[in-house]
């Protein structure tokens, strides 16, 4: 599978409790962090509700 690298780069303040919630499922806890992650099905559904709040580039 291929790998992605995920980063936060907008506030979770003030989002609804899911958009946290996938923001936290998908490992990120702070501002700027980086995660690599598998381009799954799951994992490019998640990072779908919250591209707004995240970039990604292939890692």
């Amino acid at each position: 599978m291929e790998k992605i690298k995920i980063t936060q780069v907008k506030s979770i303040i003030d989002r609804p409790k899911r958009q946290k919630d996938t923001i936290k499922a998908l490992g990120l806890r702070k501002m700027n962090q980086t995660v690599e992650k598998e381009a799954t099905p799951q994992i490019l559904g998640m990072v779908a509700k919250v591209s707004h709040l995240v970039s990604v580039e292939k890692a």
